[in-house]
């Protein structure tokens, strides 16, 4: 009998061994519930069989059966969605799936899983969890009730509102309340944060919605969470996260390209003297409130604004950005920072004296200690020179150090220190319990190659798949790359963006995105672009980023059917508008990062120090994914049409352009504006 020695026979040898399921223990399942015939097909409207979404559902679930890692990349319909769903509700575990958006949060908790968990006959219970910002405060609603310092109509009115929210709801959850826009400040009045929250010495703590999502979240099943909180626990622990972590035995993440930037925010540090600012007015109020005989609060706070301001004055330009090494060595930033910290300890020793006369008093000064750690972290002494190593710190924690760098704006200095990689944290965070890591995104690789974003999260040589789109690009798309643009660092660009785009847009009659790389781009597109559909009586409406919240440009762009929207980086990605309501989407140049960006200086001189080559390892592939979430908002659905327009020259002009275009959609592409028109003609285009 001849011995077996195939790479699946001693798979499953290990899998006996380990007490885990085989490779494809839970194939034929997949298959059964995937079919036209199956449970989804039976209970989901307009549901049918995709052989990427069950060929992605297999994967995952052998990947949950194994408790291993998958990086899943799945095309735009492919159905990515029920294609994790399926095998978590039913062989997950306890699970965690982590959005990107609180969009998709809501929509898998209200929608998505409640649909999966139907059609499956699952008993599994569902829970989301959101920030404490997300959720209306006992405490400081009867606060902000009682004090009545309302700074307008609009306020009173909202107000009303979430009062009587209050007595109907059971979740707190203000995304239940469409009457006061998310973004409206009073929302600040009304919510908690973890410096304002007084816990358990709360008199309203045992009705507490904090709380009450955080124990649901416990002992559900399946808890729906968002990047931003689940990072924002490894760094405050306190999103209720670190007590799920344990014992989950499946954790998804969706819309996973986010990952990198997300997490760098969370594993860095930021203060700004904004806080500090912030926190002197706090402390003069609560000062006066409580313990007005302890200290004179004038004199207490007024040398650490002073010293707050005159760390901003140290930059006198509006906007900058620089990192440690750049500023120097001469200038005044530093004594000023050295200034800052100690009057910042002076405050510190009064507010402990007076802690104990209240809690208010107490929460100042545990603001104040967590500034002052910051402002330590901070190496303030410049190198001799200002050499290179000026800009990093090293920490024990953090593997490849951090950068240091500021950011001054018109009345605010931000100092910064961002992790060179978030991989060594991420890793530890991951180490422990085995369980199964899903990272699943429609833009995670770059021409089929997972290689940047597996290094990114410190996934090293994990399994890694790819599923296309069903969609047939060939025929739905087509790239257009105008010819005779300016190089894009030109003065004169974005106009010859417009002057080019024209005869596109009203060519395809409206139905346009403009997605542009900068806010000063999009400033003057608009101010161009209302000027030419004057002039040329073009009844197209104008929507631009900023006039109006995101939600309510995109409802009206769909209800307008013939609009221009403008839009920076918040519209690349997560927009949803299928049908002839989008039929263009233009793109005005290659969304590389600045080069002005300190963290990617000092990634690119960290890879440069190993040897590679920093353009090609890491802004590329960055700017690729990127384009390719912008590139994504053109066909959502099999009956979609419509062109992309890239407008930077560098897609032909450099060697690098073919491997961008090459992890685009496979439309057909035209350097001809007659092959355009032809296209929404419904003629044939040749290539």
């Amino acid at each position: 009998m001849t011995q077996d020695t195939s790479p699946l026979a001693a798979e499953i040898a290990v899998a006996a061994v380990a007490n885990i399921p085989a490779p494809g223990v839970h194939d034929a399942d997949v298959d059964r519930l995937f079919a036209s015939s199956g449970p989804l097909g039976q209970a989901v409207g307009g549901f049918r069989p995709r052989a990427a979404q069950t060929e992605m559902a297999k994967a995952i679930a052998e990947a949950i059966a194994q408790q291993r890692t998958l990086i899943a990349e799945a095309g735009t319909g492919t159905g990515k969605t029920f294609a994790y769903l399926v095998p978590a509700l039913l062989w997950g575990g306890k699970v965690i799936v982590s959005t990107g958006t609180k969009n998709l949060q809501d929509q898998l908790f209200l929608r998505d899983i409640p649909t999966v968990r139907k059609a499956l006959s699952a008993p599994v219970s569902i829970a989301l969890l959101k920030g404490r910002a997300n959720y209306v405060c006992h405490f400081h609603l009867e606060r902000t009730l009682q004090n009545g310092r309302m700074t307008s109509r609009e306020d009173v009115g909202y107000l009303r509102e979430i009062s009587r929210f209050m007595k109907t709801t059971s979740s707190g959850d203000k995304a239940e309340l469409s009457m006061v826009p998310e973004t409206a400040p009073i929302w600040n009045l009304v919510t908690s944060t973890r410096d304002t929250c007084m816990g358990a010495e709360c008199q309203y703590y045992q009705d507490c919605f904090v709380m009450k999502a955080r124990k649901e979240a416990q002992q559900a099943d399946v808890v729906v969470v968002n990047h931003h909180l689940f990072f924002a626990d490894v760094a405050l622990k306190d999103t209720g996260v670190a007590e799920l972590l344990p014992s989950a035995n499946t954790v998804i993440f969706d819309e996973a390209h986010q990952l990198p930037e997300v997490a760098t925010l969370f594993f860095g540090n930021t203060v700004s003297t904004s806080q500090i600012l912030e926190l002197c007015r706090d402390v003069l109020a609560e000062g006066l409130s409580h313990a007005r005989d302890g200290a004179d609060w004038g004199q207490v706070v007024l040398p650490v604004e002073k010293a707050a301001r005159d760390l901003r004055l140290a930059f006198p330009q509006d906007v900058v950005r620089l990192s440690v090494n750049q500023i120097a060595p001469s200038s005044i930033f530093f004594p000023a920072l050295e200034t800052m910290r100690s009057q910042l300890h002076g405050m510190i020793v009064v507010l402990e004296k007076q802690a104990e006369r209240a809690e208010t008093i107490e929460q100042c000064r545990t603001r104040a200690v967590e500034l002052g750690y910051k402002l330590d972290g901070w190496n303030s002494t410049p190198v001799a020179g200002g050499g290179k190593k000026a800009g990093k710190a090293v920490a024990a924690d953090e593997g490849e150090g951090s950068v240091l760098w500021v950011e001054a704006f018109s009345s605010s200095l931000q100092l910064h220190q961002t992790p060179l990689s978030i991989a060594p944290i991420f890793n530890k965070q991951r180490e422990g319990v085995a369980r199964s890591w899903i990272f699943t995104s429609a833009t995670l690789a770059v021409k089929n190659d997972f290689q940047h974003y597996a290094a990114q999260m410190g996934l090293g040589d994990e399994p890694a798949q790819s599923w296309p789109s069903p969609f047939d690009y060939g025929q739905q798309g087509l790239l257009y790359v105008p010819q005779n643009l300016p190089q894009p660092n030109s003065p004169d660009y974005t106009d010859a963006v417009i002057d080019a785009a024209l005869p596109v847009i009203e060519a395809s009659g409206g139905r346009a995105f403009l997605l542009c790389t900068t806010i000063r781009a999009v400033n003057r597109a608009a101010e161009r672009l209302r000027a030419e559909f004057e002039a040329r009586h073009l009844d197209f409406p104008l929507m631009v980023q900023g006039e109006a919240g995101r939600t309510e440009l995109l409802d009206r762009f769909r209800a307008a059917g013939n609009a221009v929207l403008i839009g920076s980086q918040s519209f690349w990605e997560g927009v949803d508008v299928r049908g002839e309501a989008l039929s263009l989407v233009i793109i005005d140049k290659l969304p590389f990062s600045p080069p002005d960006d300190p963290v990617l200086a000092a990634r690119i001189e960290a890879l440069e120090s190993k040897g590679m080559n920093g353009f090609m390892h890491h802004q590329l592939p960055a700017a690729i994914i990127n384009l390719k979430q912008g590139a994504g908002r053109l066909i959502r659905d099999e009956s979609d049409r419509g062109v992309l327009m890239i407008c930077d020259p560098r897609l032909i002009s450099k060697g690098y352009g073919r491997r961008i275009w090459q992890s685009l959609p496979p439309f057909k592409r035209t350097r001809e504006l007659d092959a355009v028109k032809a296209f929404w003609r419904g003629d044939t285009v040749a290539e």
